[in-house]
């Protein structure tokens, strides 16, 4: 147990501190902005998406150490893969953040389960490590903004499942 939370402590700060895909993005065909009010979370995701592959992706925005790794992670795992390769990824972590998601059961999540599996344990960090796969669903599906807030809470949703 903690060498996970060491672990976990380590590639967090590693990841904030040099966070991977930070930026402009100048050529996005999708984009979309989220906020987690209860943090103080914004950013925003862009990506370019031609014929399903993720050709670019980036992210910027001012937000706490947990979502800004867990923006830079989920930029590093989503480039190059198909838009269903990353849709699968985005229900995978949103269940594993909330607890939903059995991780004795094969699934894609991979090293982001060794990350952030025991983020559903510290519920007010949840929606921190969440804004950026949330934010990155509103650009799949061309929504301009999104939040971590009342009906747009993906927390409070029954259709997280996997």
């Amino acid at each position: 147990m903690a060498k996970s939370k060491a672990l976990y402590q380590e590639v967090i700060l590693d990841h904030n501190k040099k966070p991977r895909n930070y930026g402009k993005l100048a050529d996005a065909s999708h984009h979309a902005v989220g906020h987690n009010p209860l943090c103080g979370d914004r950013i925003s995701v862009a990506l370019n998406l031609e014929e399903a592959l993720i050709n670019g992706v980036a992210f910027e925005g001012e937000s706490c150490a947990i979502c800004k790794a867990s923006a830079s992670m989920m930029t590093t795992a989503i480039k190059g893969k198909s838009q269903q390769d990353a849709e699968v990824l985005i229900q995978e972590f949103l269940a594993m953040a909330t607890g939903k998601l059995d991780l004795n059961v094969p699934n894609k999540i991979g090293r982001l389960a060794a990350v952030f599996a025991g983020v559903c344990d510290l519920p007010t960090r949840v929606k921190c490590a969440i804004l950026p796969w949330h934010t990155l669903n509103a650009a799949f599906n061309s929504v301009d903004s999104t939040s971590t807030e009342a009906g747009a809470d993906p927390m409070n949703k029954s259709t997280i499942s996997v």
